[in-house]
C-alpha cells in the first residue's frame, strides 16, 4: 500500500521539488517513509524558523520552491516567523504540517501538539492555507500550490495534514502533474496608454522591484530605450550592472533620489510595492511621487496599494516589458545626465568605511550570493551595495524584518546554488537568534562564509532611543566567545581585525566543506 504520505513526496518530486528542510516528529514520521526512495535531498535544521530561512534562501537565488516539513503546534508556528518575512517579500515555499486525526480536531482535549485550527492560524504567513482532508483532494491542492508559484505573486503555501490521512492508502492517485497556467499578460489596450504616457514624459524616471528579478534584460533594453534614470529595490539589486549609466545607485529613502522622484512628470513601477523598507527607510513619510504613475504588477491587489496609478497593468514583468517595448522608439533624454547629478549628490550620505567594506565582500569572492540580516552593514548595503546579478542578494532588513535569518538563508542558498560562493552577514545580537544552525551547516557540509559584525549591542535599536530623547535601555548585550561556539560546532573560525585580513578570510572559506565564521569588530572598521 501506498500512503498518502508516500504520495505526497512523489508528487512533490514531479512538480520539481528537490530539497526539503524539516525535523522529524512524531506527527511526521508518516511523511518520511517516501524520501528515501526519492531524489529530494533532506535538510535537518536544528529549528522550524531555520527551516523556513533556508527555504527562504533557497527560493531567493533560485526563484524555485522548497519544502518543509513541520508538525503541528510548535513546528508549525515556530516556522511561522521565517513565512512571514517570505510573505513579506515574495518568496515561495512549500510548508506541510501533520496534524492530529480528523475526529480529534478542535475538540481542545489536550492532544499532543494540539492547535485549535491550525489552517486559520497559518493564513497569516501564507498566500494560502489548506487542511487536506482526503488522500483524493491531495493531486488538485498540490496542484493549485504550484499553480500559485508559477502564475502569481508568490509567498508561502501552507498544507494542514491530519496524520490519519497521511497514513491513508492512497495506490488509486493520479501522480501525473497538471499543466500549469502560464503568467498574466498585460491587456493591449492599458500596454498602449501606457506607452503613449510614457513617450509624451520629459522627465520619466522608473522605479524597479524585485518582480524584475527573472526579467533583468528586457529591463535593461526597456530603460535604454526610455533614456530614463533607474532605481532598484534590495530584490531587484543586480537587475541592473552597477557602472550602468541610467543607475541611480541609491535607495529612493534619500533625500537626492527623493527629489528626482519630485521633479518626475512621469514614474514607471514594475514589480515593487512603493512600501516603507524601500522607500522610506527612515520613516519619515517623505517620499512623493511628482507626475503620474504607469504600475505594472502580477499581484492586481497591489496596485491598489501605497501609490495611485494613472495606469495599472496587473501583467508578468517579463510579459508586461515585452509588449511595451514595440511600442517605444527610443527616447533622447537626459537620463543618463540626471541619474549622474543624482548620484553625485549622493556622495554626503554615503559612508565611505562602510563602502570599503562591502567591495571587499565581492572582491575576495567575484560573483558571490550575499545574505544580509537586520544589522549595521546591510542597512548601509540597501544603499550602497550593488549585486552582481540578479537574485545574489536578499536581506532581512525589509519586509518582516526578522532577526537570525541571514546564516540559515545563506545555507539555503548554498544548496540551490552550489557552484556559487554564498556570505551571509549577521550582527553580534542576529547570531544568537540562530547560531545553532551551523551544526545544520557541518552536518550537510555546507562551505559558507558567516562574517558577523560585532558591536556587543543592538545598534540600530540603541539609535532608536537616542532619536526619541532616551538613553538607551536592554541594547548592550552579552556577546559569546562565537569562535570557540563555531570551533566546537566544527566550523572554521578567524577573527579578522583590518579589510585585508577580512579578505584573506573569506578567499580561505572556499577551501573548506564546512562554514568558516568571521568576526570582526565594528570599531576596526569604522570611523
Amino acid at each position: 500500500m501506498a500512503t498518502c504520505g508516500e504520495v505526497l513526496v512523489r508528487l512533490l518530486e514531479a512538480y520539481g521539488i528537490d530539497t526539503a528542510f524539516g525535523i522529524p516528529g512524531t506527527h511526521t514520521i508518516e511523511l518520511y517513509r517516501g524520501l528515501p526512495s526519492s531524489g529530494i535531498r533532506h535538510v535537518t535544521p536544528r529549528h522550524e524558523q531555520g527551516a523556513g530561512f533556508m527555504a527562504d534562501g533557497y527560493a531567493r537565488v533560485t526563484g524555485r520552491p522548497a519544502a518543509c516539513f513541520t508538525v503541528s503546534g510548535p513546528g508549525a508556528l515556530n516556522i511561522a516567523t521565517a513565512m512571514g518575512q517570505a510573505l513579506q517579500d515574495s518568496v515561495p515555499m512549500l510548508v506541510v504540517s501533520a496534524d492530529n486525526a480528523r475526529s480529534h480536531l478542535g475538540l481542545g482535549e489536550g492532544r499532543l501538539h494540539d492547535t485549535d485550527n491550525l489552517q486559520s492560524a497559518m493564513a497569516q504567513c501564507s498566500v494560502w492555507s489548506h487542511t487536506l482532508m482526503s488522500p483524493a483532494e491531495l493531486p488538485r491542492v498540490i496542484a493549485r500550490a504550484f499553480a500559485i508559484f508559477s502564475s502569481e505573486r508568490p509567498g508561502p503555501v501552507h498544507l494542514t495534514i491530519p496524520i490519519d490521512v497521511i497514513t491513508a492508502a492512497a495506490d488509486d492517485l493520479d501522480l501525473e502533474p497538471w499543466a500549469l497556467p502560464s503568467r498574466p499578460g498585460p491587456a493591449p489596450d492599458a500596454v498602449r496608454r501606457a506607452a503613449e504616457l510614457l513617450l509624451s514624459a520629459e522627465r520619466p524616471v522608473i522605479a524597479l522591484g524585485g518582480g524584475c528579478a527573472d526579467a533583468a534584460a528586457s529591463a535593461r533594453e526597456l530603460v535604454e530605450l526610455l533614456d530614463a534614470p533607474v532605481t532598484l529595490t534590495h530584490n531587484a539589486k543586480g537587475v541592473l550592472p552597477a557602472d550602468h549609466p541610467l543607475l541611480v545607485s541609491s535607495s529612493p529613502s534619500y533625500q537626492a533620489v527623493r527629489a528626482l522622484y519630485q521633479q518626475a512628470d512621469v514614474v514607471l513601477g514594475i514589480g515593487t510595492e512603493f512600501s516603507e523598507t524601500d522607500y522610506d527607510f527612515f520613516f519619515d513619510g517623505g517620499f512623493t511621487l511628482g507626475g503620474k504613475l504607469v504600475r505594472i504588477d502580477i499581484d492586481g491587489t497591489q496596485l491598489g496599494r501605497n501609490v495611485r496609478p494613472e495606469v495599472a497593468l496587473r501583467a508578468d514583468a517579463e510579459l508586461a516589458i515585452q509588449a511595451l517595448i514595440p511600442l517605444i522608439t527610443p527616447c533622447q533624454r537626459d537620463g543618463a545626465v540626471r541619474a549622474a547629478a543624482t548620484n553625485a549628490a549622493l556622495q554626503p550620505d554615503h559612508r565611505e568605511d562602510y563602502q570599503r567594506f562591502l567591495d571587499v565582500l565581492q572582491q575576495a569572492l567575484p560573483g558571490a550570493a550575499l545574505l544580509g540580516d537586520s544589522t549595521q552593514p546591510v542597512y548601509f548595503a540597501a544603499a550602497q551595495y550593488h549585486a552582481p546579478a540578479p537574485r545574489r542578494f536578499a536581506s532581512a532588513a525589509t519586509g518582516y524584518g526578522t532577526l537570525g535569518y541571514a546564516l540559515p538563508a545563506a545555507m539555503g542558498a548554498r544548496l540551490g546554488l552550489p557552484d556559487v560562493p554564498v556570505i551571509a552577514l549577521i550582527g553580534d545580537g542576529g547570531l544568537q537568534f540562530t547560531i545553532n544552525e551551523l551544526s545544520t551547516a557541518v552536518e550537510a557540509q555546507l562551505s559558507i562564509a558567516v562574517v558577523v559584525w560585532n558591536n556587543q549591542r543592538y545598534e540600530m535599536i540603541a539609535q532608536n532611543f537616542e532619536t526619541a530623547g532616551m538613553e538607551p535601555v536592554a541594547c548592550d548585550i552579552h556577546t559569546p566567545d562565537f569562535l570557540a561556539i563555531a570551533r566546537g560546532y566544527g566550523c572554521q573560525a578567524v577573527r579578522a581585525n583590518s579589510l585585508s585580513e577580512l579578505k584573506s578570510a573569506l578567499m580561505q572559506s572556499a577551501n573548506f566543506d564546512c562554514p568558516t565564521l568571521i568576526e570582526v569588530s565594528e570599531k576596526d572598521f569604522i570611523q
